[in-house]
């Protein structure tokens, strides 16, 4: 399913926001924002100027390639924004390694996973 940027945007801020622990009203008082502004950016209902969402990244210590690479694109549930957050915490542990490491551990959780569905089965 495709989504509108305004609503890529939307839930990337809000993932980011709750990455921090921030709630609206706190993340709008950082970037100097109401919190209703935010959360109509959040439910894709306004449109952010570039300089705004510059100003959120920087609230959120977010650097813009990490805000526009690939992710799931999907209104999160509770549950899906706690494995962004969880996603986006490997992907920072992993994103100055080599090539080499990141495909050695792309294998171990592999073969995790085979064994979680193995025992999953029986």
């Amino acid at each position: 399913m495709r989504i509108s940027i305004a609503e890529y945007v939307g839930d990337r801020i809000r993932v980011l926001r709750k990455s921090k622990n921030y709630t609206q009203e706190q993340l709008g008082e950082k970037v100097g924002l109401p919190q209703p502004y935010i959360g109509a950016l959040e439910r894709a209902e306004r449109n952010i100027s570039l300089e705004t969402l510059e100003r959120v990244l920087e609230a959120v210590d977010c650097p813009a390639n990490e805000f526009f690479r690939p992710y799931t694109g999907e209104n999160l549930s509770n549950d899906n924004w706690e494995k962004e957050v969880i996603f986006d915490s490997v992907y920072e542990m992993l994103i100055d390694r080599p090539v080499h490491d990141v495909q050695m551990i792309q294998q171990l959780v592999q073969n995790i996973l085979i064994t979680i569905d193995s025992h999953n089965e029986k």
